[in-house]
């Protein structure tokens, strides 16, 4: 069976309060080297067969610190790059959540797509993703275990099609900056071994400390799009 290990990059100066997209020149700041250090740590142990990065320059950092050490070229597959969200792209989330489609994102994911030239349908992303997931396999072969670092809400779909769920549910599945999740593929069925697995204490299954005067139209029932900044948001 081959093992993919999916890994979301690592935090930038947009993510959480910004749904970046593929905004050009967007790295990794201070926190997220910091997450892309540690993650690379927890994964030192593995042997990979290939390392294979979405094309945004935040995934681009994050598997080069993964990399570093290792004897292997990083290879780069578009079709793990961000959702194209069109004119969403670098807008405030607590501005899109006034958005009529905000909902729809919320509750029928399949039906989006993404508003201006470049918008993208959320089904589209699915398939390119989890397409380009099996061709890896296919290429690597049944022993292999590789990397894929990419984005929120594409690992999350990748995920949703591993459970045999309808990308309509994807929006239940989290997947923090940094994060961990792993899918074995047998001929018969996908194994989802690890989700969402940062790792580290039990941070976030505490309150969150109420923040003045902070007011959104968001509710905390909504998922955040782009995946949002996990713990650090």
């Amino acid at each position: 069976m081959t093992t993919v290990v999916l890994v979301r990059h690592g935090l930038t100066r947009l993510t959480g309060p910004v749904l970046a997209g593929w905004t050009p020149g967007l790295h990794l700041d201070e926190r997220g080297q910091k997450q892309a250090e540690a993650v690379a740590e927890r994964l030192r142990p593995v042997r990979f067969n290939a390392l294979v990065s979405s094309p945004l320059d935040r995934c681009l950092d994050t598997t080069a610190v993964i990399a570093e050490g290792r004897d292997q070229e990083l290879q780069v597959d578009e079709r793990l790059g961000e959702c194209r969200y069109g004119d969403w792209t670098g807008r405030p989330l607590k501005e899109l959540a006034k958005d009529p489609l905000w909902k729809v994102v919320q509750s029928h994911p399949s039906a989006v797509v993404f508003p201006g030239p470049d918008g993208e349908p959320l089904r589209e992303t699915q398939n390119r993703a989890v397409a380009a997931v099996r061709d890896w396999n296919a290429r690597l072969g049944p022993d292999a275990t590789w990397l894929a670092c990419s984005h929120g809400d594409v690992i999350k779909a990748v995920v949703a099609d591993a459970l045999g769920l309808h990308l309509d549910q994807f929006q239940r599945i989290m997947i923090d900056p940094c994060s961990v999740t792993i899918i074995r593929y047998t001929e018969q069925r996908p194994f989802v071994v690890r989700v969402n697995d940062t790792g580290g204490g039990v941070a976030d299954l505490l309150p969150a400390p109420a923040k003045k005067g902070r007011r959104t139209k968001r509710s905390e029932a909504d998922a955040v799009v782009g995946g949002g900044a996990g713990a650090d948001a």
